[in-house]
């Protein structure tokens, strides 16, 4: 059995997957349900999708698990650990089901398409699976497995499929919210699952994410990320206008909302950000100067095998310009060691990469071949677990250092604060993160969750500033 490693620097704003509890009052409700996500930014926003449908149908939500009348779990496939993770977790639910056989048991997401009905056929650890286009079904859904009946809805749609649905903001701080704003992936990267599980791209209208927008920040949230598999490639088409929207003038149109309002987005693909996007972060102080940029290898052939579709060389040259538009820019990104064919060369050729971009936050893991990639069916998974284990680590160690050094090039820096909440350390500290994405500690004083505060940076861990609030 292989485990996924990855490098995770510790970040207090960052949720795992735990259940998830609805910032509503209590109300009557015909059932209870309790949800656990797994995953990506993605799929979290995705359980907020799922909390206002139920809630529209008298379903509300528990954080007591006990008292759910349905457990459901937002499911992730992209590397082979999540979803021995989840299949472990269902099992679990089941035992419960043994001491109350009328609770349903529902798979949501990736895992729920990737799978469709083997969960309920061959291994029957679920009575619901739900893919995640076909949201809106789930109280239809619970209605017949109720009644013993086969509850699948797996269908991908060719259109944006929550566009007017207004999620109910789940593990909310009050302060950061999820704005979807695209759907599904072209890319077809050999080892990602992702086209397969969330379908072809299609992008959500402006005027639905420009309310959903605003609306956020008049009930006092101060922050929002733009989600998408590839949020650089949105593009809508407003036909009364007769005017196409690009990723570069929908991030500006939200910017506008109010200079108060900051904006992120989340994930770019090297080869669609474009120069529109870069100088439309400079325009606007609100706009974070945070670009997640995955790259996956630093070697060129490895990158062709991967279907990146840019060398080593072009996307050097695409950081290049990022720091030439944007010179205090926070890079982050992914990386898979071990991948088919990976030589000791190739694997330097990405330690080497990592030396010249010194990320400020890496996410990296050994290659985990999913069923039903081209990489699946093209390559033999060939590289050794314990060669990817090795290099792997190799990866994590550098990037330690240079995570570090980042840091350290703060200290002494006055940095703008958005105050998220308390510190997990201490009640008597706050922390946010400044415009780099990078997360900030400091005593309370008499600041509130919510306020922009100025921190000068005393000192610093490999993943955290702290320092005091200036005047």
């Amino acid at each position: 059995m292989i485990e996924n490693i990855s490098n995770k620097i510790h970040d207090e704003s960052r949720q795992g997957e735990a259940f998830s509890s609805l910032n509503i009052e209590n109300e009557a409700y015909n059932k209870l349900f309790y949800i656990e996500s797994y995953g990506c930014a993605m799929n979290f926003a995705d359980s907020e999708v799922v909390a206002s449908i139920l809630h529209a149908n008298q379903i509300g939500a528990t954080t007591n698990l006990e008292d759910a009348d349905i457990i459901l779990v937002n499911t992730c496939s992209i590397r082979e650990k999540a979803e021995e993770r989840i299949r472990k977790r269902l099992t679990e639910f089941k035992q419960l089901k043994r001491q109350n056989p009328g609770l349903i048991i529902g798979i949501l997401g990736c895992m729920a398409e990737r799978l469709k009905g083997d969960l309920l056929d061959e291994e029957k650890l679920v009575d619901i699976v739900v893919g995640p286009d076909a949201y809106r079904s789930l109280p239809t859904l619970i209605e017949e497995a109720e009644t013993g009946q086969k509850a699948v809805n797996v269908l991908l749609s060719r259109e944006e499929t929550y566009a007017d649905i207004s999620p109910i903001r789940l593990n909310s701080n009050g302060v950061n919210a999820f704005v979807s704003i695209m759907r599904g992936c072209n890319n077809m990267c050999s080892f990602c699952v992702v086209p397969f599980t969330r379908g072809r791209e299609r992008s959500r209208s402006l005027y639905s994410i420009l309310a959903e927008s605003e609306a956020l920040f008049n009930e006092g949230y101060r922050e929002i990320t733009l989600l998408g598999q590839n949020v650089d490639s949105y593009y809508w088409r407003d036909d009364e206008k007769n005017e196409n929207v690009s990723f570069d003038q929908l991030l500006e149109k939200v910017a506008l909302i109010s200079p108060l309002l900051r904006v992120r987005f989340s994930t770019s693909h090297p080869k669609d950000i474009t120069d529109e996007v870069l100088f439309t972060m400079k325009k606007h102080d609100n706009i974070c100067n945070y670009i997640h940029l995955p790259v996956q290898s630093g070697s060129t052939r490895m990158l062709q095998m991967m279907n990146r579709t840019y060398s080593r060389e072009w996307y050097i040259n695409k950081i290049n310009r990022i720091k030439e538009i944007l010179p205090d820019c926070g890079i982050s990104t992914d990386m898979i060691t071990g991948f088919c064919t990976e030589t000791e060369e190739d694997h330097r050729d990405s330690l080497s990469l990592m030396e010249y971009c010194k990320y400020d936050l890496a996410y990296m893991y050994f290659y985990s071949e999913r069923p039903g990639t081209l990489a699946a069916r093209r390559f033999e998974d060939d590289v050794p677990l314990e060669i990817k284990k090795r290099r792997l680590q190799e990866m994590v160690d550098l990037h330690r250092i240079h995570s570090l050094e980042g840091m350290q090039k703060d200290v002494g820096k006055i940095c703008k604060v958005l105050i998220e909440g308390e510190s997990k350390k201490t009640s008597e500290e706050f922390y946010g993160r400044n415009d780099q994405n990078k997360v900030v500690v400091f005593p309370k004083m008499n600041f509130k969750k919510g306020e922009y505060v100025q921190v000068k940076i005393e000192r610093c861990t490999a993943g955290t500033l702290i320092g005091k609030v200036i005047d």
